[in-house]
């Protein structure tokens, strides 16, 4: 049968909300499935409660751990608390504020009762935190996502004091916590009923809308967007960033149409992704499909001059481009990153001129090209945006961006913006960078590919037992043999990231012209080969293969 991807949903597609908050309250987690025990990867704990992985009991215990993780730490201030339209995240957040307040922590949820996408939590939490009076206790924060994830999942993640990702020490003690509490029946939580602990003197609004929307020009140009008229299509492909784009474009006088105001917790608008699932990623191009058809028609006839999109939480980011000779259409992200990389270490004076450009270590070598032409030192870390935390709140680390279509960086005057992921900001980045070069960012990255090689890029999955993932996570370099790789000498083997020393929990090998990485997946039997060559489709297909041939050879 022929593939349903970027077709709109059916009705056979969308999930039963009632059976899905049903089973949120009724399903109790049996631990003795691991699958069903609370676990924190790169952006929390996900699951949904169908399969007993996202319940009640889940955020009661995750929640109550957060209080006494938080109490440990000395963390007395406030806590952002949000959620974005996924259909768990309001009970769920119902359910971590009945614990909050139960234990008298102050919680400061959106004053319009709406959603937030997770670049404003952070925003919060750093704007807070940095307006504080000396000594005064600082703030952190919960936001209640899965991000991307299709409609019947949630998520929950905490954001410490710094305002990013929570780091592996931090998770591990909550995840650890909470499933102790869980064993326990939940002896040790605190909690009341939601009613009195909305009613409750610690419980607050906080205008998350505001303080990010009018804060925006302290980190965009966007008197030049204004002044050249550019044209903004912005769907928020029912995510949190509903209500923010509309608000951008009129505080701040934007030529910008919301493409798609719906918010439906079905998402029966979105067409299906690349397995016919409903999946909000912004970066491809079958869920992306509606918007790149708007964009189809060329040049000046396109319906917007930019088009954005984003995930259910705005944490991430889709560029799409009018297509001029053959150039334009939805970016792939590496190359997105790569025009940003060089767009901003251009044109932001105010940032620290020693500032290096933040990279994953499986995104685009093309940033390493980039980041050579502007004298910039390049810092490679293992996957994860908490990883680049540090270098953008000392403004050390200006950009850090993933190859995940996920990235922020630092205000005009090199200050810190977000430590989280910010595709609103990315988004609006692309008609800056439109409007100052009279380009787009797709004309630009084929001036970039004209100067340093047009890189081909693709991940491929490989079927893996739990006890061969293991042992991926745990190679060294001396376990590689191999001198070659398609053809090239082998010039490094990587089990940690040159830029900080840390863990890939996989491997990297590199060659002039090629490298791939390979990391076990965290939730199925395969790993996952990211793959990349300066020498086209076929040499790319050699560098697939004798990865998985390499790798497969290791692990056995």
């Amino acid at each position: 049968m022929a593939s349903r991807a970027g077709t709109v949903a059916q009705p056979q597609d969308l999930v039963d909300i009632t059976a899905l908050l049903d089973a949120y309250y009724d399903i109790s987690p049996d631990l003795g499935d691991p699958g069903q025990r609370v676990v924190f990867g790169t952006s929390g704990h996900r699951g949904s409660s169908l399969k007993a992985s996202f319940n009640e009991k889940h955020i009661i215990a995750i929640t109550q751990a957060i209080v006494e993780y938080r109490a440990g730490q000395g963390i007395t201030g406030p806590l952002f608390l949000a959620k974005d339209t996924h259909a768990l995240s309001e009970p769920a957040q119902n359910s971590a504020l009945e614990v909050l307040a139960a234990n008298g922590v102050n919680v400061l949820i959106d004053a319009r009762h709406g959603y937030t996408p997770t670049p404003a939590l952070s925003h919060a939490i750093l704007t807070h935190n940095n307006n504080r009076a000396a000594g005064a206790p600082e703030a952190d924060g919960i936001v209640v996502t899965p991000s991307h994830n299709p409609p019947g999942d949630g998520g929950f993640k905490y954001n410490p004091p710094h305002g990013g990702p929570a780091d592996s020490d931090a998770t591990g003690w909550i995840a650890n916590r909470a499933n102790e509490l869980l064993e326990n029946d939940l002896r040790g939580v605190k909690r009341v009923p939601v009613a009195d602990a909305l009613a409750a003197d610690s419980t607050g609004k906080f205008d998350f809308l505001s303080s990010y929307v009018d804060d925006l020009p302290s980190v965009l140009n966007l008197d030049a967007i204004r002044e050249a008229g550019v044209r903004i299509g912005a769907d928020p492909m029912g995510g949190a960033s509903v209500d923010y784009w509309g608000e951008i474009g009129e505080r701040h006088h934007l030529d910008l149409t919301v493409v798609n105001p719906t918010v439906d917790p079905q998402w029966a608008f979105m067409t299906l992704d690349w397995d016919e699932k409903i999946r909000m990623d912004c970066s491809s191009p079958a869920a992306m499909a509606s918007l790149i058809k708007r964009m189809s028609d060329g040049g000046s006839s396109a319906a917007f001059d930019v088009a954005t999109g984003n995930d259910a939480d705005a944490d991430r980011h889709g560029i799409v481009t009018p297509l001029v000779d053959g150039v334009g259409g939805l970016m792939n992200p590496n190359h997105y990153l790569a025009v940003a990389i060089d767009y901003l270490y251009r044109n932001r004076s105010g940032w620290n001129p020693n500032s290096v450009v933040g990279k994953t270590l499986v995104s685009s070598s093309i940033i390493d090209r980039v980041a050579a032409s502007l004298g910039r030192k390049l810092v490679e870390v293992p996957v994860g945006f908490k990883w680049f935390v540090p270098g953008l709140l000392s403004g050390e680390g200006a950009f850090g961006g993933e190859e995940s279509a996920g990235a922020s960086f630092n205000k005009l005057d090199g200050s810190v913006w977000t430590t989280d992921k910010d595709g609103i900001l990315l988004a609006l980045l692309a008609s800056e960078i439109t409007a100052v070069t009279g380009k787009s960012p797709s004309q630009l990255y084929k001036g970039l590919t004209d100067q340093f090689g047009a890189p081909v890029y693709a991940r491929i999955d490989a079927a893996a037992t739990r006890e061969q993932k293991a042992a991926l996570g745990k190679l060294s370099p001396s376990d590689v043999t191999a001198t070659e790789l398609a053809g090239e000498t082998i010039t490094a083997k990587l089990t940690e990231a040159p830029g900080n020393g840390a863990p890939i929990g996989g491997l990297k090998v590199v060659t002039e012209n090629a490298w791939f990485a390979a990391r076990p997946s965290g939730t199925e039997d395969v790993y996952k080969i990211y793959a990349e060559s300066f020498k086209g489709e076929e040499h790319l297909k050699q560098v697939q293969a004798e990865a998985k041939a390499l790798v497969d050879s290791v692990i056995s």
